[in-house]
């Protein structure tokens, strides 16, 4: 399992519903690949459709554990929110101050077919509406004011044309 490259249509498009009665693959043998395939990568969350797989799963880092949430929905979010750096495996370098909420309520099924509400604070809330976002075809850019996302984008050209004169 490997990413897509960021130009991949797949991710702008709305992924679809897992339909646990008929599932289009073994889930939980999926969730432990998409899992690896965070962990390989060195992100905090991963989206199916960030490996081709256009269907409402990501994983996520968590403590104790991980967590793989199907057909996720997020059932209220704080009003209190915080503006932080934000950055995503198909944008590598890319790194935007976005504003999110704080705190999350959500819900979602695991790999298993069960229902689970959970309350997301901080990192893990923001890394949860990242992932969201992915599966709804969002980049998560376009959720920066132009202000930052121009920032944000010069400082990648100015480090891409680093790494160009480093090659030489």
């Amino acid at each position: 399992m490997k990413l897509v490259p960021k130009n991949d249509q797949v991710l702008t498009a709305v992924c679809h519903p897992v339909d646990f009665a008929n599932p289009p693959f073994d889930l939980v043998e999926f969730s432990q690949e998409l899992v690896k395939c965070m962990y390989d990568n060195n992100g905090i969350g991963l989206s199916a459709n960030q490996v081709g797989v256009p269907y409402r799963i990501f994983a996520m880092r968590g403590s104790p554990e991980n967590f793989v949430c199907i057909n996720p929905r997020v059932i209220m979010p704080s009003e209190e929110t915080i503006l932080l750096d934000e950055g995503c495996l198909s944008y590598p370098n890319l790194f935007v101050k976005i504003k999110r909420p704080r705190h999350v309520r959500v819900r979602f099924q695991t790999p298993n077919g069960e229902t689970m509400t959970q309350m997301f604070t901080g990192i893990s809330a923001r890394c949860f509406l990242h992932e969201m976002d992915h599966m709804d075809g969002l980049v998560f850019y376009r959720h920066a004011n132009d202000y930052h996302r121009h920032q944000a984008m010069n400082r990648l050209k100015k480090l891409e044309r680093q790494l160009k004169r480093n090659e030489k």
